[in-house]
């Protein structure tokens, strides 16, 4: 079987790249190469490249914009599949906004701005996708995804299906739709009339306090680890003395300790020793184990 061929028929020969580098699709600007690279531009695409890595058993992994991903050295044997730019439209009625499982969060949040929406805001600085959103549960300054889903379409075990909030049994930073590997295709908002000033100034408000506080000027694949119960990830980590703590060229950042950056050139190696490094110095110090909230995959 030539995987490459048959990754063309399905998805097209424009969208298939062989040995792609990842570093180039996350917001780590970390990884090796992929085998297949695929960019499908259909619901049907998806569904089929799916059923053949599955019939085939080729390990694949599906991303977004990459911004909660770590891509080892090694590369990735098998197939992305990548939902994104070809799927990032968002449609608004009324006070519900549907959104495409590639559209930016950051895009949907100006959405419902310029269309006076408000419940949104605090997810606004989130560089994440519709799709990577609603599978973790993304959430910020008090808000998460499971308060404005209203449902979504998925690919479950190769059928496409509608999954309300409640089927999706969202949790922090998890919900069903990621411990069945759903795959997001889209998603339905929804939110409420609002005062357009006040959205705007609350945006902004919310942006400023992320530039001033996080390490927006440098690659990460955004916090780090989860927040565990009664603590804060970044608080632990500073209280262990290991604000600016370094393994090659990654670091733990000095301006938000719950953040991993890349100084450049930084290795996947580099940031999988240091985050081991600190969740076992944590352990000691103060009893608590550190879980990562990005994404490892590769070899």
């Amino acid at each position: 079987m030539n995987i490459s061929e048959e990754l063309k028929a399905i998805a097209g020969s424009e969208n298939v790249f062989e040995n792609e580098p990842m570093h180039r699709h996350t917001t780590f600007r970390i990884g090796g190469n992929a085998d297949y690279f695929v960019t499908p531009d259909t619901e049907e695409k998806i569904t089929a490249l799916l059923g053949f890595a599955k019939d085939n058993a080729i390990p694949f992994y599906v991303t977004g914009n990459g911004s909660n991903l770590l891509v080892k050295d090694g590369g990735f044997r098998g197939i992305i599949i990548n939902i994104y730019k070809s799927f990032s439209d968002i449609s608004v009625k009324d006070d519900v906004i549907t959104a495409k499982a590639g559209a930016l969060l950051s895009a949907a949040a100006r959405t419902a701005l310029a269309n006076s929406l408000t419940g949104m805001e605090c997810l606004s600085g989130i560089p994440g996708t519709i799709g990577g959103a609603v599978c973790m549960n993304a959430g910020a300054y008090g808000g998460e995804m499971k308060d404005i889903v209203v449902e979504t379409k998925v690919i479950n075990n190769g059928r496409i299906e509608i999954i309300s909030n409640a089927e999706s049994d969202f949790g922090y930073r998890t919900s069903r739709i990621m411990r069945d590997n759903m795959v997001v295709l889209e998603t339905v908002l929804k939110l409420e009339k609002g005062n357009k000033s006040a959205i705007e100034g609350r945006m902004k408000e919310l942006m400023d306090m992320r530039n001033s506080k996080q390490p927006v000027e440098l690659p990460s694949a955004g916090s780090t680890f989860k927040r565990p119960e009664g603590y804060f990830a970044g608080k632990l980590i500073d209280d262990s003395g290991l604000r600016g703590y370094s393994v090659g060229n990654a670091q733990v950042s000095p301006k938000h300790c719950g953040f991993v950056v890349n100084n450049g050139g930084a290795s996947a190696k580099d940031v999988i020793t240091l985050m081991k490094n600190v969740a076992d110095i944590v352990y000691e110090k103060f009893g608590v184990r550190l879980e990562p909230e990005v994404r490892i995959i590769g070899e």
